[in-house]
């Protein structure tokens, strides 16, 4: 269990603390929801909650079988519903690893790790209504 505390600021910001590590991140609403846009969206989060741990996933994977994905980069595009009510629609994940760290993995390795993405459990905690497509770049 991870506690999280969180206080609204007004302004359609709010300031979160981690419990066990005291850090803080402050969120605001978009400026097509009313907010400000200075900072990462609630679901902002979420889209960015899904890319990292993909790819922490993947390396918690990687560290086992002692090869490294340093350098991969995750791009998640984030997609609104156009109509009410106001979701996440639409998550698009690109990974791209290295070619200098794809050479040296096999397609049996390539694929444990792509296994590994699809099952973090970001992703496993999405429902089924956000369509969540994901590509790999192989170098």
């Amino acid at each position: 269990m991870v506690d999280i505390h969180i206080g609204y600021e007004g302004e359609l910001r709010c300031e979160a603390t981690h419990g066990p590590s005291s850090a803080i991140f402050h969120t605001d609403a978009p400026t097509d929801n009313h907010g400000k846009g200075e900072s990462f969206s609630p679901t902002d989060l979420v889209a960015t909650g899904l890319g990292t741990c993909m790819i922490t996933v993947m390396g918690i994977l990687a560290r086992s079988r002692d090869y490294d994905l340093a350098g991969t980069r995750i791009h998640v595009k984030k997609h609104m519903t156009a109509s009410p009510p106001r979701r996440i629609a639409r998550l698009e994940v690109s990974l791209s690893v290295p070619r200098e760290v794809a050479e040296k993995l096999d397609m049996a390795q390539r694929g444990d790790l792509e296994q590994a993405a699809h099952t973090c459990p970001v992703r496993l905690s999405l429902l089924p209504a956000i369509d969540v497509p994901v590509s790999f770049s192989w170098g």
